[in-house]
């Protein structure tokens, strides 16, 4: 598992494969537990598991070919981030941090209840943005380590069907990128990752738009991103060149969209 960046590419990929610790915040994520078994990182790994559902995270990480642990973490509980990252990288390196902690919840929910959208924003944007800024001292002490962060295609333009989640999103991509030039030059590089709609947990019930995708292919996709040293992947890959035509429609169009 390639998880770092430098100079050299054949010095890269021997330190890359290095990788003692991965943290996966949301920790009952399915698309993060995907990413975490289709990485070839080492058998004697340690994967930190983060989130608010301990025994989930317990049951799912007996799953996993790596030593696991599971630490409380809420998204939500901003004045937390900073003890619990200062707590985990004082116990040793971290060569993996895996921002997957979210949320989907029906527009119309929100609409009627303006706490629970801001709840979302927190979840989707806000505590990505406190747990990664308190990570990136110690990451940039390191001088090596990566960053994944699942954005989606709904923060390429967001739709009236979910435009809250969408905003949330496009906030995400925005500081991810942002992060990503900030951490030049310092041996921790940023993967940006853009799935479609993923057919899973979150999304049941709800009719599949089209160039859907599974958790398991977003899994795949990620590890071979990691492995290729990119900095973003769009899943499936054919939303890249799809995605950057959604700003030519005019919006008189583009709010008829259902989906």
């Amino acid at each position: 598992m390639s998880v770092n960046s430098t100079v050299t590419e054949g010095q890269d990929v021997r330190q890359e494969r290095r990788t003692g610790r991965i943290l996966l915040l949301g920790g009952t994520s399915e698309i993060g537990h995907e990413i975490l078994r289709a990485l070839d990182a080492p058998a004697g790994c340690e994967v930190i598991l983060a989130g608010r559902d301990e025994s989930r995270m317990a049951e799912l990480g007996a799953a996993l070919p790596y030593t696991v642990r599971t630490v409380p973490y809420d998204a939500t509980d901003l004045d937390s981030h900073q003890r619990l990252v200062d707590d985990l990288f004082a116990a040793g390196p971290v060569d993996l941090v895996v921002s997957a902690a979210g949320v989907l919840t029906p527009q119309a929910e929100l609409d009627a209840d303006p706490r629970a959208a801001g709840t979302l924003i927190e979840t989707n944007l806000t505590g990505h943005v406190t747990t990664l800024l308190a990570a990136v001292p110690h990451l940039r002490a390191q001088g090596r380590g990566l960053i994944v962060v699942l954005s989606s295609v709904a923060a390429v333009r967001p739709r009236k069907a979910n435009f809250v989640y969408g905003a949330a999103k496009a906030g995400l991509d925005a500081f991810a990128r942002g992060l990503a030039d900030s951490l030049h030059g310092s041996g921790v590089r940023v993967l940006l990752v853009r799935p479609g709609f993923v057919i899973g947990r979150m999304t049941a019930g709800m009719p599949p738009a089209p160039a859907a995708t599974t958790a398991p292919e977003v899994g795949a996709a990620v590890a071979a991103a990691v492995a290729a040293g990119a900095g973003t992947v769009w899943v499936p890959r054919t939303l890249g060149p799809v995605s950057a035509l959604f700003h030519l429609i005019p919006r008189p169009l583009w709010r008829r969209l259902r989906r």
